[in-house]
C-alpha cells in the first residue's frame, strides 16, 4: 500500500479542498487544465505529483496563485 509522503498530502488536500470550495467535478477541473479525470484524481489521492506547469494551469483554473496550492 503507497503511503502519501506529507508534502504530497498537502499538495493533494488542497487541491482537492479548493476544487470543491468551487463546486468543481474533477472532470471540470480537468477539462480546464487540458488533462484527465484520473490525473486529478491521482494528484489529490497523492498518487503522483503535478509538473510545475501543471500546477500553474491547476492554481490558474482555481483561481488561486501556485504558492496558496502548495499551502497546508
Amino acid at each position: 500500500m503507497h503511503l502519501p509522503t506529507t508534502k504530497t498530502a498537502l499538495i493533494r488536500n488542497s487541491v482537492q479542498r479548493f476544487r470543491l470550495e468551487r463546486g468543481m467535478t474533477q472532470q471540470d477541473l480537468a477539462t480546464r487544465v487540458g488533462v484527465s479525470r484520473q490525473t486529478i484524481m491521482n494528484i489529490e489521492f497523492g498518487r503522483t505529483h503535478p509538473s510545475i506547469l501543471l500546477a500553474y494551469r491547476i492554481a490558474d483554473a482555481l483561481g488561486i496563485s501556485v504558492t496558496d496550492l502548495f499551502q497546508p
